[in-house]
């Protein structure tokens, strides 16, 4: 898979996507990096650490987060999106469930869109990601931030993830797009309960023998600081434990709000894996 000048190859290694939330109210940096100039710090050290593809959201997914405008959206993530192309040509991921969002941003040269609602929350999205051939990630969830936790009810909540992104794919698929422009995300936290989260990474293996790759988002979420604490170094340890068991078990992709230790723990993954195959 292509992302803008990025060739993805899944089997042979995965690939570290830094979050850039320009929100005010996002759950674990909302408000640092609102200001335009702010954000391009962290562009610009996130880079530094070696991140391969940055993820740009202007709306809070956070359990409870109210919606924002498609005007308000636009604010918020354009000024970054420009400034950044202007400097740099690193793959880029608009995280957004509006169609006029995903197009604008395309516009100004984003190269993959990311939507929590798999495209379901916008009927437009499908054209657009279809009209600029671009890779789209699939997120399971159930209701809207503001309802979601109330549905996190399940019985076999592994089986029901995986049939769910499987009917996507072929919901996507019948509408013109590729499958193999698609990435596919469990959406760890959204409408699970910690339990929920646990268990499908421990059955990960199961998605990840579907077609497509899988992106694995538990960056600071709480069910890792439930365990260990919401100090930063707690939520740190945690994080890259999640990321290396998401890996062992099939993982091709991590988003995640710490960079660089996610790239020397990238380092360490490939040098075991690359043993394995020699």
């Amino acid at each position: 898979m292509k992302i803008g000048p990025l060739q993805c190859d899944f089997k042979k290694r995965f690939y570290v996507m830094g979050i850039l939330n320009v929100t005010p109210d996002s759950f674990s940096d909302g408000g640092a990096y609102h200001d335009p100039e702010r954000a391009m710090d962290r562009v610009r050290e996130m880079i530094a650490h070696g991140v391969d593809i940055i993820d740009i959201g202007g709306e809070s997914t956070r359990p409870g987060a109210p919606g924002v405008s498609l005007e308000e959206e636009l604010r918020r993530v354009q000024p970054v999106l420009k400034k950044i192309r202007q400097e740099s040509n690193i793959p880029l991921s608009i995280d957004t469930r509006k169609a006029e969002v995903a197009q604008r941003a395309l516009e100004a040269g984003t190269d993959m869109v990311n939507d929590v609602s798999a495209a379901t929350f916008d009927p437009e999205m499908v054209s657009v990601v279809k009209k600029w051939g671009v890779p789209l990630v699939v997120m399971h969830s159930r209701g809207d931030p503001k309802t979601m936790a109330s549905l996190a009810d399940y019985g076999d909540v592994v089986l029901e993830v995986v049939r769910y992104l499987r009917q996507r794919v072929l919901d996507l698929t019948s509408q013109g797009v590729p499958s193999d422009k698609l990435i596919l995300d469990p959406g760890l936290g959204f409408a699970k309960k910690p339990e929920h989260n646990w268990q499908i990474l421990h059955r990960l293996e199961l998605l990840c023998q579907l077609p497509q790759p899988i992106l694995i988002g538990h960056s600071n979420k709480s069910f890792i600081s439930n365990i260990l604490g919401n100090k930063p170094h707690q939520l740190h340890d945690g994080n890259i434990a999640v990321a290396v068991l998401a890996r062992m078990k099939g993982a091709g992709m991590i988003r995640v709000h710490e960079v660089a230790s996610m790239v020397r723990v990238r380092r360490v993954m490939e040098a075991y894996e690359g043993g394995l195959r020699e």
